[in-house]
């Protein structure tokens, strides 16, 4: 029986009340005038020409409360970071002597790009070149073990194609950044594979990560990161255990799962 008295709970109210607020100040800002590098990695061009363009988002599509409350986390978690590689003896510049963040205009202001932080030095024991890009990502456990068992190029290509083209286009004003790895939570190393434009990864600490420097002094193209196949589906072992008894006590051994799965995905390829 359906409840039309319930209310929410308390913490349920105040949450609302914060995520009303938030979504306010994310309506009140101006919008980017350009395309941001850190976006250039996105797989759908089309969506990138929609932001670009400024298209209006569809109804109920705008970013809830939850999502802008993740990015205000990430803000302050980046602060700590900051302040913990400062503090472990790394230089780590973060801003310029006008307060602006570092950062690159090209293509006629249309595409810029504002890193995180330049690395002038740091502990002699972890064998890393400087100058070198930082860059702070934050994320939940699940997506942080399938960074570390993939590879950045692999499971977060947008990090791996915006690592890239920050090294790529900094180098003219900070010479040498291009050609050092990056430093990128979380922890996984990758390498570029020489005469290939794909990268494969290595396990590395997970309190340390670092990012193959950029091939060229050219912006690499995006397809080199972002452009995989996608993985074939198929039913595993325990959910085709599992199957179907019928009224007569005969168990099918799972096939009614294989033959959704196969109307589903249509005609398997060959090994």
């Amino acid at each position: 029986m359906l409840d039309y008295n319930s209310r929410p709970k308390f913490f349920e109210q105040v949450t609302a009340v914060i995520d009303e607020a938030l979504t306010a100040e994310h309506a009140s800002r101006t919008p980017r005038s350009y395309l941001g590098g850190s976006r250039l990695g996105v797989a759908c061009e089309r969506a990138l020409q929609y932001e670009y363009a400024q298209a209006p988002v569809d109804p109920g599509r705008e970013l809830p409360g939850r999502v802008l409350r993740i990015f205000e986390v990430g803000h302050a978690l980046e602060a700590l970071a900051i302040r913990w590689l400062r503090l472990a003896g790394f230089v780590l510049h973060t801003e310029k002597a006008d307060g602006g963040q570092f950062g690159f205009s090209v293509a006629g202001g249309r595409i810029q790009g504002h890193v995180d932080g330049i690395l002038a030095g740091g502990p002699e024991t972890l064998g890393l070149a400087y100058p070198a890009l930082w860059e702070c990502k934050t994320m939940n456990a699940r997506a942080w073990r399938e960074t570390v068992k993939r590879g950045v190029a692999q499971a977060k290509p947008v990090y791996a194609a915006q690592i890239a083209v920050y090294q790529a286009y900094m180098e003219a004003s900070v010479p040498g950044i291009s050609q050092n790895h990056a430093l990128l939570p979380p922890s996984t190393r990758t390498r570029r594979n020489s005469g290939s434009s794909g990268c494969r990864s290595m396990a590395d600490s997970p309190s340390a990560c670092r990012t193959a420097p950029c091939a060229s002094s050219r912006p690499p193209r995006r397809a080199s990161f972002c452009r995989a196949s996608p993985p074939r589906r198929r039913t595993t072992n325990a959910r085709a255990a599992r199957g179907r008894t019928d009224a007569g006590g005969r168990h099918d051994g799972g096939q009614h799962h294989l033959a959704r799965f196969q109307r589903r995905a249509g005609p398997t390829r060959p090994p």
